[in-house]
């Protein structure tokens, strides 16, 4: 699993697909990293590589500040999983590599 690199991604959300991009350095099982899109950019935190599992949280400021919660997995150039959206239930997001 390559997880190093550059994703563009589409998070689903109720209030339309949103798209950003992710840079991604694991590190032994720490993943660091940063995220930016329209809601806001900065570095990812509780960033895990569980096998071939991945999980990260991403805080946004825009339309109002939360905390987006993200477990997914890479096969090949592409990533997808789930997304907690702070009081917003959770969702899907997918992307591929830069």
């Amino acid at each position: 699993m390559a997880v190093d690199g550059k994703w563009n991604i589409v998070i689903k959300t109720p209030m339309g697909d949103q798209s950003g991009e992710l840079t991604l350095k694991q590190d032994g099982d720490a993943l660091n990293g940063d995220m930016s899109g329209s809601s806001g950019s900065g570095p990812i935190e509780n960033g895990k590589v569980e096998g071939e599992k991945l999980s990260w949280h991403a805080k946004v400021t825009s339309p109002m500040p939360i905390t987006l919660e993200f477990e997914g997995t890479i096969e090949g150039d592409a990533i997808s999983g789930n997304v907690k959206l702070g009081a917003f239930g959770t969702s899907t997001f997918s992307g591929t590599a830069v």
